[in-house]
């Protein structure tokens, strides 16, 4: 077994591709529309879904907002650098909901960014 993507619900599709991938650095790996059930769904990632777990990004024609709800969390990227991370994010239009540091009651460096639709992201220095 592996895991194989993650979904998340946006309001303006092309907008949250906009952000994974330039914002994130991700790519579009595919996109297809589903006009019978009114729906798009588009695959980003940092590579190919043969090997790697992704995000299967959903937009339900016609519904421009969702709630998040008191029960997600977050999704977490691992990076070399978090400081430099949240900074170039930051520099490319990011949204910055906490800033490169420690983490609370531990030394893990993290910080957390917000997609525009919301979603945290967390950004984690890589263990070396």
């Amino acid at each position: 077994m592996r895991l194989l993507h993650t979904m998340l619900r946006v309001g303006d599709l092309e907008r949250s591709i906009g952000f994974y991938t330039e914002i994130l650095g991700m790519k579009l790996l595919r996109q297809k529309e589903y006009p019978d059930g009114k729906f798009t769904l588009a695959f980003i990632g940092y590579g190919d879904e043969d090997d790697n777990t992704v995000i299967e990004l959903t937009y339900n024609w016609g519904v421009d907002k969702y709630d998040i709800g008191s029960g997600y969390g977050h999704i977490a990227i691992e990076v070399d650098d978090v400081y430099k991370a949240a900074g170039d994010i930051q520099q490319r239009g990011g949204k910055i909901l906490r800033p490169a540091g420690p983490m609370n009651a531990g030394t893990t460096i993290i910080a957390f960014v917000e997609d525009p639709d919301g979603y945290p992201i967390e950004l984690i220095g890589k263990k070396h």
